[in-house]
């Protein structure tokens, strides 16, 4: 004899991430740190969005949009339009954020590529191993795959 478990049909219909978001919404927590954890979502998908609809537009180094942008430009940009403020360098960037490894990493996390402690440039993730990012002079804001093992993830706050 099998016991029968009731689950809402809203539950069923909006599947697991959905009602963590729904939770998070509503204010009540499934677990401790979820509502902070789908709000940093939130920001950062928004600033992945954000960052994809620069594409095309140009490098130009300290630029930090709306038109024109040096890799950390766009996601300062990118994550100021989604309602959070980084600084300004790459590297700084890198320092402000909450580090995570590359098998936790998510989409619209931070892409920091590095030669030994010191970090040159920075991306956003957009999952399957890809970034959105303004890299170098002569080049545009485009989607690329990450070409090297040499980054580390930073999640926004």
């Amino acid at each position: 004899m099998s016991a029968q478990v009731h689950v809402p049909s809203l539950f069923v219909r909006a599947g697991t991430a959905s009602v963590l978001t729904l939770a998070a919404v509503g204010g009540t927590m499934f677990a401790p740190g979820v509502q902070a954890d789908a709000q940093a979502a939130t920001v950062s998908t928004k600033a992945l969005g954000i960052a994809a609809s620069k594409k095309g537009a140009p490098y130009r180094w300290g630029a930090a949009g709306p038109h024109r942008f040096d890799c950390s430009g766009l996601t300062l940009y990118a994550f100021k339009k989604a309602g959070k403020k980084l600084p300004r360098t790459a590297q700084q960037q890198y320092n402000r954020t909450r580090h995570v490894s590359a098998s936790r990493r998510q989409r619209g996390d931070l892409v920091f590529f590095h030669y030994g402690r010191s970090v040159y440039h920075v991306g956003i993730y957009a999952g399957a191993g890809r970034i959105w990012h303004s890299p170098r002079s002569g080049a545009v804001v485009r989607l690329e795959k990450i070409w090297t093992k040499s980054v580390y993830y930073g999640r926004v706050g």
